[in-house]
C-alpha cells in the first residue's frame, strides 16, 4: 500500500504543477458519476482522518486531490499536512514510506497556496519549517523559505523569526553577512517583544561589547538616514543599553518626522533627563502635554525635571496638577510631601525646621489616605516622627491647641502653608 501512495502523489503532483504553469487550472471532474465519485472519496478520507488513521485517510485523499484540488480545499489541504506529517514523524513507519512523503510534501505545500490561498502564509511558513527541519538543503534555500513565508505574514510568531535567526548564525563567515541579518533579526525581535530578556541576550553573544553592537545599528541607519524604523532600531538599542548620550540624535531625528508621536517624545525627555539637559526635557515633556493632556505622567515627569532644576514651588504646582488630572492620584502628593522634607533637611534643625518637617508628615498623611496601598507615605511618616514638633516645643515658644503657625523665614519660606497645634 505504501508504493501506491507513493506513486499517486507523485503523479498527482507531476499533473498538477504542470497544469499550474500556465496551461490549465480547470478541475478535472469530468462529469455527475465523477462529482459523486469525489464526495464518497472525500466522505472516506474524512472518515478515517476522524478516526487518526491517517495512513488509510491519505489515499483517499490524494484520490480527492487528483479529480479536483480546488473542491474541498477549505479544510483538505490542512489535513493532508496533518497526515503527511504524522505519519512521517511516527516511528512506524518504514523508511520507503517515510521517503516517499519527504518526495512529494514540498510540491504538496506549493499546491497547497495555488488552491488555498487564503492560507497561503500558514503553508508557507510549513514549508519553511519542513524544508529546515527534514531535508539537508544548503542554508541559503532555508532561508529563502522562511523569508518568503515572513513577507507573506510579517506577524509571523516569533519562534520561527528565532529558527531563522540561529540559522544566520549558525552559518556566519566573512564570506556572507548573515551576522549583520541576524543582528537586526533580534533587533526587530526585541522591539516588537520589549519584554523578553532572549533578543538582547542573543544580540550580545554576536559582539564583544555593547558598544560593537551600537555601532552597527548606527551604521545601519547612516546608510539610510530618513528610515524611521531604522532610526528607531538604534535608538532602542542605546536605551536597552542605557546609553542615553548616544539616543538622543535618533530621538530627536523621529521626534521631527512623526512630531505626534508620544512613544518618541516620553524617550526623548528620559534621555535629556539621564544626561541632565534638564531644559530640553522640560520642552519635551511640555510637548508631550500639548499633545495629550490628560496624561497624568506627563505632569508627573515635568515636576520632577523642575524638582531636579531646584524649581520647588513649580515641581508642586506640576505634582499638584498630575494629582488632580489623576483623578486624586496619590503618588505625586507623596512626592510633594518629599519636596517639603528635602527642604527641611537643608536646614538647621531648630523649631522652624521641625515645622517644615510636619508639613511633610501632614502631606503624607494625605497621601496615604488618598490610596492605603501607597506604603512608603506610611514609612516616611513613622520615620519622621522623632523630626516634628513636641508638646514640649510648643509649650516652650508659647503655642497652645487650636494655635495656626504658618512656615516662615529662610527655612521653607517658599511653601506658604502652615499647621495646626495639636
Amino acid at each position: 500500500m505504501n508504493s501506491t501512495v507513493k506513486i499517486s502523489a507523485v503523479t498527482f503532483l507531476t499533473i498538477i504543477l504542470f497544469s499550474s504553469n500556465g496551461f490549465s487550472r480547470t478541475p478535472f471532474v469530468k462529469d455527475q458519476s465523477d462529482s459523486l465519485k469525489i464526495l464518497e472519496q472525500y466522505s472516506l478520507f474524512s472518515e478515517y482522518y476522524k478516526n487518526k488513521d491517517y495512513e488509510s485517510a491519505l489515499q483517499f485523499g490524494w484520490t480527492v486531490l487528483e479529480m479536483d484540488p480546488a473542491k474541498f480545499s477549505k479544510w483538505i489541504y490542512k489535513k493532508m499536512d496533518r497526515c503527511l506529517t504524522f505519519i512521517h514523524d511516527s516511528t512506524d513507519a518504514s523508511p520507503e514510506y517515510k521517503q516517499s512523503i519527504e518526495d512529494t510534501i514540498l510540491g504538496f505545500y506549493d499546491m497547497a497556496m495555488i488552491y488555498n490561498a487564503d492560507k497561503m502564509a500558514k503553508f508557507q511558513l510549513r514549508k519553511a519549517y519542513i524544508t529546515e527541519t527534514w531535508f539537508d538543503f544548503e542554508s541559503e534555500v532555508i532561508i529563502a523559505e522562511y523569508l518568503r513565508a515572513f513577507e507573506y505574514n510579517p506577524e509571523t510568531h516569533s519562534y520561527y523569526y528565532n529558527r531563522l535567526g540561529q540559522i544566520y548564525i549558525d552559518n556566519m563567515s566573512d564570506d556572507n553577512d548573515y551576522k549583520m541579518k541576524a543582528t537586526q533579526l533580534y533587533t526587530d525581535l526585541a522591539i516588537r517583544e520589549p519584554n523578553s530578556p532572549a533578543w538582547p541576550e542573543i544580540l550580545k553573544t554576536l559582539y564583544d561589547n555593547v558598544e560593537d553592537i551600537l555601532e552597527v545599528y548606527e551604521k545601519v541607519w547612516n546608510l539610510d538616514k530618513e528610515n524611521l524604523e531604522k532610526a528607531w532600531s538604534y535608538a532602542s538599542a542605546c536605551i536597552r543599553a542605557e546609553f542615553w548620550e548616544r539616543a538622543i540624535e535618533p530621538l530627536e531625528f523621529l521626534t521631527q518626522k512623526a512630531p505626534e508621536a508620544m512613544n518618541y517624545w516620553n524617550q526623548l525627555a528620559t534621555a535629556y533627563q539621564k544626561v541632565d539637559q534638564l531644559s530640553n526635557a522640560e520642552n519635551a515633556l511640555n510637548k508631550l502635554i500639548e499633545i495629550d493632556a490628560d496624561n497624568k505622567d506627563h505632569y508627573m515627569n515635568l515636576g520632577i525635571v523642575y524638582k531636579d532644576q531646584g524649581r520647588l514651588s513649580k515641581a508642586r504646582q506640576f505634582y499638584q496638577k498630575a494629582s488632580s488630572v489623576g483623578g486624586g492620584w496619590a503618588l505625586p502628593i507623596f512626592y510633594e510631601g518629599l519636596l517639603y522634607e528635602q527642604t527641611a533637611r537643608g536646614c538647621s534643625f531648630d523649631f522652624n525646621a521641625k515645622i517644615v518637617y510636619q508639613v511633610a508628615v501632614n502631606t503624607y498623611r494625605k497621601a496615604y489616605n488618598l490610596d492605603q496601598s501607597l506604603s512608603q507615605a506610611r514609612d516616611r511618616i513613622g520615620a519622621l516622627s522623632s523630626t516634628v514638633p513636641t508638646q514640649e516645643d510648643y509649650f516652650f515658644h508659647k503655642y497652645k491647641s487650636g494655635d495656626v503657625i504658618p512656615v516662615t523665614g529662610k527655612c521653607g519660606g517658599w511653601i506658604g502653608k502652615s499647621i495646626t497645634v495639636p
